[in-house]
């Protein structure tokens, strides 16, 4: 196969499987999370029983009956709230996080509503389930009593709640220090031992996009290993010993709790359509680090540096994160995403270019060698080993590397894949603005569709001065025809201008890339011709 050909095969190889990771996703997204209804909780089970040193074994009993939960989250009344300048906290009679809500302009809304990103019905953080299923069945009837004020304000200094919940044999303390970043202690202590599991909520639910993105739990191991388990793949007897965080995610925001110190026992439940829900496992003192709120990565590295690894970037995460991090480092430098994001893809193109510069000079080499290929294909047609012996030939003649143009685009693809998951999951990106009155949300799609059509411009004066050599028709009206369909797609589906941005700025390098090799290879052929002419006129 011809150099050429086998690039524009790779290249449309990038563009159905972009159209197959991206497109399909948006065309046909996943079917709607269901809300968890009272009859799918009340069918649900506890988790199975871990056992550890500060608790007694416990053999967790199945929730069949309907008031072993509440009917509703809906249904419980507020018993406190907790504010600060960026979120709103409310705890329910049943001594749970109720809702927590971004008070962020840019989080609001095309309404200017603020953002809520617990589920209505959905388990939430804080909700405590006991082994024992009379004292469950208790629990879930017996509301919690605050100790304090009602409103609570966390603006400056960490702010203490303390619930109480008496049963008919235990009493049940939770002590709540909410902090201002959106972190918090959790101790829970029990009047006699009882086993019990608590969690950190189903995973939120405050982003509805039709993209294919990573939902679902996200458990760190005593080991460091990260363990990812999306949304419909839960098997319900995953068990973690000693786990460091274990997160419930949504594309920006999370609920999570950690411990560095001595672990949890983590257990997965299967809930809804074979989605995560995680419990801890409890003991009559138990003293665990929490968080919700946005995954920004800042926040989340100064409450512990360990928590950036919660943000979770999908199967290129090995990529993402690295790329992220030089992201954030640029962004710390001059305080703009969208220039931060020019500078990286310009810092990305000069550490490819050196690979680049030999894979463009060897398509310029194949290119000027496809005559004598021709007539090579043609005098050797019956002798397929005496054909490639005589090319091999003619390219070692003329220093030229029938592969040399394969790896840079090969190393194109899972460059953009990493980037297009940092530029669609990082929160830093909503509201930041690139040019005033323009681009005033680099998470949203270009509101004026400038960039998806200068990204269609840009790939189709991309080609116009690439070198090409087709051998398949089809091949060259799809390689054609391909800077309008990206365009349209783009326009189609309200991708992120951040993401846009990068392909245009990509675009708008390699073509400078392109005419760097071009004069090049006009210089370096002109020297070649030069000498070839002094060897003959010396001879």
């Amino acid at each position: 196969m011809e150099q050429q050909d086998l690039n524009k095969r790779l290249l449309l190889a990038l563009a159905l499987s972009f159209f197959v990771f991206v497109g399909y996703s948006y065309l046909f997204p996943p079917q709607k999370q269901v809300a968890q209804t009272e009859q799918n909780i009340s069918n649900t089970q506890t988790p199975k029983a871990v056992t550890t040193q500060s608790t007694p074994k416990s053999t967790p009993v199945n929730m069949d009956k309907a008031q072993n939960a509440p009917k509703s989250a809906s249904t419980g009344k507020a018993l406190a709230t907790v504010t600060s300048n960026t979120f709103k906290i409310t705890i329910d009679e049943f001594g749970r996080i109720a809702q927590y809500e971004l008070l962020e302009a840019k989080y609001k809304d095309a309404e200017g509503h603020n953002l809520q990103i617990l589920g209505t019905n959905e388990v939430k953080p804080l909700e405590v389930r006991f082994s024992d299923a009379k004292i469950n069945d208790e629990a879930f009837k017996t509301p919690y009593t605050l100790d304090g004020s009602a409103s609570v304000d966390v603006s400056s200094n960490a702010q203490i709640l303390i619930l109480t919940q008496k049963l008919s044999t235990l009493t049940v303390t939770k002590k709540i220090t909410v902090k201002p970043d959106g972190s918090y202690d959790i101790d829970v202590t029990t009047s006699s031992p009882a086993p019990y599991f608590i969690t950190p909520g189903h995973r939120p639910m405050a982003d509805s996009s039709r993209y294919m993105l990573v939902r679902g739990a996200l458990v760190e191991g005593a080991d460091g290993v990260i363990t990812t388990i999306p949304d419909g793949d839960a098997k319900g007897t995953e068990t973690f010993k000693n786990a460091k965080i274990a997160s419930a995610f949504d594309r920006y925001v999370a609920t999570m709790f950690y411990d560095f110190k001595k672990g949890m026992n983590v257990s997965i439940l299967k809930v809804g359509n074979d989605d995560p829900l995680i419990f801890v496992e409890g003991g009559q003192n138990l003293h665990l680090g929490g968080y919700i709120g946005p995954k920004e990565y800042n926040i989340l590295k100064n409450i512990n540096p360990e928590l950036t690894n919660t943000i979770e970037f999908g199967w290129f995460t090995f990529l993402s994160r690295p790329f992220f991090k030089v992201l954030l480092w640029i962004h710390g430098l001059i305080g703009n995403w969208g220039w931060a994001i020019i500078l990286f893809t310009l810092l990305v193109k000069l550490t490819l270019f050196p690979l680049s510069y030999k894979g463009m000079m060897s398509m310029q080499k194949l290119k000027d060698l496809a005559p004598k290929m021709k007539d090579l294909k043609a005098k050797y047609k019956g002798d397929p080993a005496k054909l490639n012996a005589q090319m091999m030939e003619l390219y070692k003649k003329n220093g030229a590397n029938p592969m040399g143009g394969c790896l840079p685009m090969i190393l194109q693809i899972p460059v953009f894949f990493a980037l297009y998951r940092v530029l669609l999951n990082a929160d830093e990106l909503q509201g930041a603005t690139w040019i005033s009155g323009w681009i005033s949300n680099l998470a949203g799609a270009d509101p004026y569709y400038i960039l998806p059509v200068l990204m269609g411009v840009t790939m189709w004066f991309q080609q116009r001065i690439t070198p090409n050599n087709f051998t398949d028709p089809l091949q060259e009206k799809i390689f054609k025809w391909f800077p309008v369909l990206m365009a349209g797609m783009f326009i189609i589906m309200p991708f992120p201008s951040g993401l846009v941005l990068y392909w245009v700025v990509n675009n708008i390098f390699t073509i400078g890339q392109q005419y760097v090799i071009n004069k090049a290879y006009a210089r370096h052929k002109e020297a070649a011709i030069a000498a070839h002419h002094k060897k003959e006129k010396e001879s």
